[in-house]
């Protein structure tokens, strides 16, 4: 089967999910891939046909998304990238003449298999928001924030042949379709002993973040922190705080042996740290109620807490909570990676038997509004 499979690159969660299932159907399947930012980078070192293209980026100032830098700067990017991804798409069209298409949230390909009448399966965590019947006390407070990512998680991937939908929290499917699994975990998270350690393993995805340290300084804990100095090739220590430049293995090892977490709302750390049984102060970027959900759910099974912004109290009643976090996520356990690869060789044999008719076969109406 010739298999067309997008990737948003806003963040690295997207990648390294596809990842794992890129290196399971590039064995079984012909595959090209399309991906933008810096995830094309992490998939080219690992795949063959990994095809560039422009995606939406988002600005940040301190722990927040700032609306008008992020629509010029996306205006800009569209008007030098359009171009390069209509190129692409002829390319495809003309060499690879795909038979299903797989979209991590990525629209390129999505609107490649609408246009060419191909069922598209959706894979990714964001779906949950609009495929999922979520308790009207969680969002309280929250109302016009769902309401409105919802209405822009819808708009992104409508009327996709099934849609697989990864989360650690699962609440009830309420449309067709559906099925939601446990996250997909890179093999080196999966190969990871979880120890008890003494330190805060602290990530942030902006740089613009100043009042972190002075904020964590104050709690007297080792805290190792990634992001906040993107620029570092060695370890800059300054009192409790250690600033590390990224490394995959060293990263993944803070992560195991951290006695809990500090970061966003993103939700690939997250499962990460659920995983390995670490609690987690959730700190959700303003803006983003995807990654407020997240947080939300979190607290609400008790493996970590949310705050809106940190500060010393809020992290001093996270560090007194912690015994309680570790408690609640001795019972947590998955096998996540399996069960999507069963249910995504599932949903590519059942799109193997509507090439060229899923598109015919939904008018108006129909699946495809759901």
């Amino acid at each position: 089967m010739r298999i067309l499979y997008g990737v948003v690159g806003e963040g690295m969660g997207h990648a390294t999910r596809s990842r794992v299932l890129l290196e399971e159907l590039t064995r079984e399947h012909e595959v090209q891939i399309v991906v933008s930012g810096r995830a094309k980078d992490y998939l080219a070192k690992r795949f063959d046909k990994v095809h560039g293209i422009w995606g939406l980026t988002l600005a940040y100032e301190g722990n927040s998304v700032k609306k008008l830098q992020t629509l010029l700067q996306n205006v800009s990017g569209a008007i030098k990238g359009w171009p390069h991804n209509i190129r692409q798409y002829f390319e495809l069209v003309e060499k690879f003449q795909p038979d299903v298409v797989v979209s991590d949230f990525e629209s390129f390909s999505y609107l490649f298999g609408r246009n060419h009448r191909l069922p598209v399966i959706s894979v990714d965590n964001m779906q949950i928001i609009n495929r999922c019947q979520h308790d009207s006390a969680l969002l309280a407070g929250w109302e016009e924030d769902f309401e409105g990512t919802r209405a822009i998680v819808k708009s992104k991937l409508p009327g996709c042949f099934h849609y697989l939908v990864t989360s650690f929290f699962h609440p009830p499917v309420r449309k067709e379709r559906t099925t939601v699994l446990p996250s997909i975990l890179r093999p080196e998270i999966l190969a990871a002993r979880s120890e008890p350690g003494e330190h805060l393993l602290v990530y942030q995805t902006s740089t613009s973040n100043t009042a972190l340290p002075d904020i964590l300084k104050q709690s007297g804990l080792p805290c190792h922190i990634y992001g906040l100095r993107r620029d570092l090739t060695e370890d800059v220590r300054d009192g409790n705080l250690l600033y590390r430049p990224f490394s995959e293995a060293g990263f993944i090892d803070d992560l195991r042996t951290a006695r809990a977490v500090v970061a966003g709302g993103g939700y690939t750390l997250m499962s990460e740290a659920v995983y390995l049984h670490k609690p987690m102060l959730a700190l959700p970027v303003q803006g983003q109620f995807e990654q407020v959900l997240n947080a939300l759910y979190l607290e609400k099974l008790g493996y970590g807490m949310y705050a809106p912004t940190l500060t010393v109290e809020r992290l001093r009643d996270f560090l007194d909570r912690v015994p309680q976090c570790q408690k609640a996520l001795e019972g947590y356990t998955q096998e996540g990676n399996e069960k999507m690869m069963s249910a995504l060789r599932e949903q590519l044999a059942r799109a193997a038997e509507y090439k060229g008719r899923w598109w015919e076969d939904v008018e108006p109406g129909g699946p495809v509004n759901g």
